[in-house]
């Protein structure tokens, strides 16, 4: 047991939602070879056991001569290089503002853009000459003015009404922050759910082999499961398989 002591905290607090996060969320573009496939399964079990089986025989049809109809296939983990540690190296703009919380008004984004630089660049509505104005993911976008200080005014007021019509919407009025990465370190890691197949012959049609190789792996019998994707890239050609975070 501890003594009992009296602490003081003598620190800021400050409430967790107006705390600036950075979210980093890896987008692995991996380049995927003529003749290979990559199978993502719904568990993680059945993906190690295809890897440690290594070689598969997998059958094209069933035809009189079995052997004439079959195709050795070989299973390798995916090896991938994630994040691991990242410093940055950020600025606050100060003719830019970051606005969030723009109304889905079923239009075209030229007009949406239109409206918005409209309403911005009138005095009376705490704006100024705007510069330029890009959309954003997310029903954000990036507001630039022309002259210094119009944009501080607007991130003093926090949030603007923006009327359409007979409809006023809240937009949230934030500082733009921008960076360079400085540093950037990288771990190996594999993937749990996914088996990258080599060796697989230019023998059938695109989608013929690919329903062959799901319904192989899909099998129990054969130390497959439950598959969840599968892409397959014939010879000769080349592809990019994009792996995101799996938040299973």
């Amino acid at each position: 047991t501890l003594p009992e002591r009296s602490m003081v905290f003598r620190g800021q607090v400050t409430d967790t939602a107006d705390v600036a996060t950075l979210t980093l969320t890896p987008r692995v573009h991996y380049p995927l070879p003529g003749g290979s496939a990559l199978v993502t399964f719904e568990q993680s079990e059945v993906a190690q056991r295809i890897v440690e089986m290594k070689e598969h025989v997998v059958e094209l049809s069933h035809g009189e001569e079995p052997e004439r109809c079959r195709v050795r296939v070989r299973a390798e983990p995916v090896e991938l290089l994630l994040p691991a540690a990242l410093q940055l190296s950020v600025s606050r703009s100060c003719r830019q503002v970051l606005l969030s919380g723009l109304p889905s008004l079923g239009v075209l984004e030229e007009t949406l853009l239109d409206k918005l630089e409209l309403f911005f660049s009138k005095t009376k509505n705490g704006g100024g000459e705007v510069e330029s104005l890009e959309l954003l993911g997310g029903s954000q976008a990036v507001l630039s003015f022309a002259q210094d200080g119009v944009a501080e005014q607007l991130i003093a007021r926090g949030l603007v009404q923006f009327p359409v019509k007979k409809t006023k919407y809240d937009i949230k009025v934030s500082p733009y922050m921008s960076g360079d990465v400085t540093s950037l370190q990288l771990r190996p890691s594999r993937c749990a759910r996914t088996v990258l197949l080599r060796g697989i012959p230019d023998v059938l049609d695109t989608e013929l082999m690919r329903d062959a190789l799901e319904i192989h792996f899909q099998k129990e019998s054969r130390g497959g499961g439950e598959v969840d994707a599968l892409g397959y890239v014939p010879e000769g050609q080349w592809a990019v398989a994009v792996f995101e975070e799996d938040l299973d």
